[in-house]
């Protein structure tokens, strides 16, 4: 196992996983932020350099304090060789299987990995898959804000936000998840539509990965552009700044589908998994 802290090397191994995609897009994303001021405060381990087989980014030790925080202690996976990869998954020194952690990746394999570690590990693995797509060119998405109610403003979420976002999404409604996404705010880009009063009624933002998240519009607004208007946005901006516009939606999400084929979103032929796991001895405690 090696910890790849070199900006040199880290430079290089952006532009190797690009390879790579669409499979690396997660840890690809990761990279790129790791690469252009680090953030987030995360690091990547290499099974072996230059020729690498596994790779995996992780927060830096000291920035996981709560051995609860899952949304914080996110892991994204990218392999070669799926045995390597498990190599590296065993080692106690690339992940602390003592606290409740996330692995996020786009192959099957690390589904597989996980499961066959945890029961040895005394761990529950909790997994959810995800269709995931890109915008290859979204400059070519045309600008909708001119149809936009002129008391309506496009803005970027400010933290006082945190705490409405955090009531909104389904992986949300706890402190933990609040803080981390007052943390996105600050360190990555989004877009929100905000009503004459300054209050947001839909937006989207960026997690560490690079990926756009928790797109949401409020009940009473819906059905008139706005998730349109705000996913453009971001995506534009984020292909303004070199990234690439990547966002996922549960299989389920027939509207947000429904919207995404509107404007041309390429849905990727490997699906997106995000795997949570929790040691046992976490799940009797009930404030998690």
């Amino acid at each position: 196992m090696l910890v790849l802290n070199c900006s040199i090397k880290l430079q290089i191994l952006e532009k190797m996983l690009r390879w790579s995609f669409p499979e690396s897009l997660k840890v690809y994303g990761a990279v790129m932020n790791i690469n252009r001021g680090n953030p987030f405060r995360q690091e990547v381990v290499v099974d072996s350099w230059p020729d690498f087989k596994a790779v995996i980014t992780r927060p830096q030790r000291e920035n996981v304090v709560d051995d609860l925080d899952h949304y914080t202690n996110a892991h994204a996976v990218f392999y070669k060789e799926l045995q390597a990869y498990k190599e590296l998954l065993e080692n106690t020194n690339t992940i602390n299987w003592g606290q409740i952690f996330q692995i996020q990746g786009l192959q099957d394999g690390i589904c597989e990995v996980s499961r066959s570690l945890a029961l040895s590990k005394q761990v529950d693995v909790k997994t959810s898959s995800f269709w995931m797509v890109t915008y290859s060119d979204p400059d070519t998405l045309p600008d909708v804000r001119c149809r936009m109610d002129p008391n309506l403003t496009v803005a970027c979420l400010d933290i006082s936000h945190a705490s409405l976002l955090n009531e909104t999404w389904s992986r949300g409604g706890n402190p933990r998840c609040q803080q981390y996404l007052a943390n996105l705010i600050c360190c990555f880009p989004s877009v929100c539509v905000l009503d004459d009063k300054g209050s947001p009624i839909s937006w989207s933002l960026t997690d560490q990965f690079a990926t756009m998240i928790h797109g949401y519009t409020l009940p009473e607004h819906r059905r008139k552009g706005y998730s349109r208007l705000v996913t453009t946005t971001l995506a534009k901006k984020l292909h303004s700044r070199g990234f690439p516009a990547q966002g996922n939606v549960l299989e389920t999400n027939l509207p947000s589908i429904t919207l995404l084929k509107s404007m041309n979103a390429q849905f990727l032929p490997c699906s997106f998994f995000r795997m949570i796991h929790t040691p046992f001895h976490f799940l009797a405690k009930p404030h998690l």
